[in-house]
């Protein structure tokens, strides 16, 4: 029996090794981000019980939506990755994993999505989902490339998961989906551009534009941020407005609201590498505890 086990785990290296690939071509890390969001979304709606069943099914088919969708950026970006440093040993541009292939598994991945989320709650979310797909994979990747506004474009498929979620729940795109969309489209300027300032030496490499100026030294970019980040703040009491949360909800989003603009108004003042990462940093805190703050306010 000994001498069987070196040659039964040389035979399951390259599965292992298959697995990682896929798995670093789907982002579900990545993923797991934007999918949440859209749990939230169909959380928040109106008269929407918790059941484990429809929320797995939600995460479900929001992972290979997004799957697809960062399968298609990485078939479209495969010459830029293999310049940067982060990005040079992906499966495609390390040349492990061929471009057929890729486009394979980012149909399969994305038409299986779609479809799961148009039958298992209403045409409108397989619709919805799978035009955040194409406008992310053949709008915003390849405007990356060209200028900054493809920033401008990504947010919109960028936001598209609360307002999903909230499309899944009721069938229809009401004024809380509007609400929830609009918080994640403003968020996301400063997010992006605050990555987009800390890797701009490695995304320069790539032929990428992410920051409105094109120059780091300038403080435009960072004045950018402080006026997007501001709007979430006056943003931040719209869902109580309208009745989806309550009053703690309102004030953690404000509280959230005013640490991401004095983070913007700290890289402002500095505009050097640590503020940008604050800024980025902040990004990571605001999104997960508004969408938790607003949904246990709900409960």
């Amino acid at each position: 029996m000994l001498p069987e086990q070196p040659i039964k785990a040389k035979l399951d290296m390259p599965l292992v090794a298959k697995f990682r690939d896929y798995s670093q071509l789907l982002k579900p890390n990545l993923s797991f981000m934007v999918v949440f969001s859209s749990v939230i979304g169909y959380l928040l709606a109106p008269h929407t019980p918790f059941e484990w069943d429809k929320v797995l099914l939600l995460f479900i088919g929001g992972i290979l939506v997004t799957g697809g969708a960062n399968t298609i950026n990485q078939i479209l970006e495969r010459e830029g990755d293999s310049a940067m440093k982060r990005t040079m040993l992906r499966p495609l541009p390390d040349g492990r994993m061929s471009v057929a292939e890729a486009w394979v598994i980012a149909a399969l991945s994305g038409f299986s999505g779609a479809f799961l989320l148009g039958y298992v709650f209403n045409p409108l979310a397989g619709i919805l989902s799978f035009f955040s797909l194409l406008l992310y994979g053949f709008a915003y990747t390849p405007m990356k490339r060209v200028h900054p506004v493809a920033v401008f474009i990504g947010a919109f498929p960028g936001a598209f998961p609360p307002l999903l979620g909230w499309v899944a729940a009721t069938g229809s795109i009401g004024v809380g989906g509007w609400i929830l969309f609009l918080i994640q489209f403003f968020w996301q300027f400063p997010h992006y551009w605050a990555i987009g300032w800390v890797g701009y030496d490695e995304y320069q490499k790539a032929g990428i534009s992410m920051l409105p100026s094109q120059e780091r030294g300038s403080k435009f970019t960072a004045l950018q941020c402080m006026f997007y980040s501001i709007i979430l703040i006056p943003m931040a009491i719209m869902p109580r407005v309208v009745g989806m949360s309550g009053n703690i909800g309102m004030w953690i989003s404000i509280a959230c609201g005013i640490m991401y603009f004095a983070a913007s108004v700290a890289f402002y003042i500095n505009n050097d590498h640590k503020s940008a990462r604050r800024v980025m940093f902040a990004s990571f805190i605001y999104l997960p505890t508004v969408l938790l703050a607003l949904v246990f306010d709900k409960l």
